[in-house]
């Protein structure tokens, strides 16, 4: 008698939805064979979950002393940690040329507390910058052997060119790619670069010259607040045909925005920062006078480069765009917000017209000292400086007179995370 055909066992049995066939989806249409099972958001996901490491940069100014820790995450990188600290490490430097054993001794704390938490973070790569302080001081190269020695941490002092690249890649996402020229500038403790860019590929350049950002590094940053927006967005337009095509049409301007590549065709910097400034007219009680004295002296430091390319008929033909990073703007927005307290969420991305700017600049510098420390947004270890930087910003907009200027918490750090996660990606 043959025997009767085996059962499958039960647990093997197709499920309900299965076909005999083969394996259903909706509709019961059967799989296509032969096709990726993952799309390319799946693809890139995957590429950034591979890349495990643990990346810090440090930035150590004239004036501050800030570190950044991060992970890359699919369009950018996610921040593990944070540290900034005022340190005046280039107190009394335009006086002596000598960073001095107070502002050594204030300097060395805050980077132990650097080294700590790249420690506690587990870091794989990290790189750590020094700037126009160590770049002139004669003590320099000495601090930078001590650091080592107390903390163990490498400090590379850059030279300007750098300092300005790095700070372009870490604005370029907040350039608006519609305008085909910028004026990046960034006002620190001891000098002010501003950076000419301009919208187009990447440029053969002599050793002397200023070297282009090539396409790979131009980052997108998706920064938390923007993706709790872009989800609030998408729940919104849900079912909303009309909505789509415009989200569809946003995100074709986003790639092509991601396309853009700046390239730094030229830059100025010089030794006049907010410190160096403060030092030489005062912080505390400073005289109308004064202040025009302050923005006379940077407004004539700056026109050479204006002479040089004249930028003033590029912004009346409205093809020049501006965009400043540094404490003295963020605070200015920070103030015309009313912000209870200094919120960089709020901050970062804003635009700020001329007139306006103008007018909070003419308002700080009319304040005294005590209403200086009061406002949140200033409070007391900025209050001696921030009028210097009012001067060196209002010496900028006057020269250069744009309809409004776009503002960035960011820089140098989140260049040099961008520039070591490019740099991982190709090994």
């Amino acid at each position: 008698m043959p025997a009767k055909p085996q059962q499958a066992p039960r647990h093997k049995q197709r499920r309900s939805g299965q076909s005999a066939e083969g394996d259903t989806r909706k509709g019961n249409a059967p799989r296509k064979q032969g096709l990726p099972r993952h799309t390319g958001i799946q693809r890139r996901k995957r590429q950034a979950r591979r890349d495990n490491e643990v990346y810090a940069a440090i930035d150590l100014g004239t004036n501050n002393c800030r570190l950044l820790v991060a992970r890359r995450s699919r369009k950018a990188f996610r921040v593990v940690d944070t540290f900034s600290r005022i340190v005046r490490l280039g107190e009394g430097l335009s006086q002596t040329e000598r960073l001095s054993d107070d502002a050594v001794r204030r300097t060395m704390a805050a980077l132990k507390i650097c080294a700590s938490k790249i420690r506690r973070q587990g870091v794989t790569r990290m790189r750590c910058v020094a700037t126009e302080a160590c770049r002139r001081a004669q003590n320099g190269e000495a601090f930078i052997a001590q650091v080592e020695e107390e903390t163990g941490l490498k400090l590379e002092i850059i030279d300007n060119n750098e300092e300005a690249q790095l700070a372009i890649l870490g604005c370029a996402p907040l350039l608006n790619p519609n305008l085909p020229e910028s004026l990046i500038f960034d006002i620190g403790g001891g000098s002010t670069e501003v950076s000419w860019i301009t919208n187009g590929p990447e440029v053969a350049n002599s050793d002397s010259e200023p070297k282009a950002l090539t396409a790979e590094e131009v980052p997108s940053i998706e920064e938390p607040a923007a993706r709790n927006q872009d989800q609030k967005r998408k729940r919104h337009r849900k079912g909303d045909p009309a909505k789509r095509q415009k989200a569809s049409e946003e995100k074709g301007n986003g790639q092509a925005r991601r396309s853009t590549v700046p390239v730094m065709k030229d830059w100025h910097s010089v030794p006049i920062g907010v410190v160096a400034l403060a030092e030489k007219f005062g912080g505390r009680d400073i005289t109308p006078e004064k202040y025009e004295a302050m923005v006379e002296e940077v407004y004539q430091a700056f026109r050479p480069f204006e002479e040089k390319h004249n930028f003033q008929q590029r912004i009346a033909n409205g093809q020049l765009q501006m965009l400043g990073t540094s404490g003295t703007v963020t605070t200015l927005v920070g103030i015309y917000k009313k912000l209870p307290r200094y919120d960089r969420n709020k901050v970062d991305g804003s635009r700020l017209r001329r007139d306006v700017a103008l007018r909070l600049c003419k308002k700080v510098s009319r304040m005294n000292f005590q209403e200086r420390i009061a406002n949140p947004c200033i409070g007391k270890q900025r209050a001696d400086l921030v009028v210097a930087g009012c001067a060196i910003f209002e010496a900028i907009v006057r020269l250069w007179p744009v309809d409004d200027v776009r503002v960035a918490d960011r820089g140098l750090r989140e260049g040099i995370l961008f520039r070591m996660m490019n740099e991982r990606k190709k090994s």
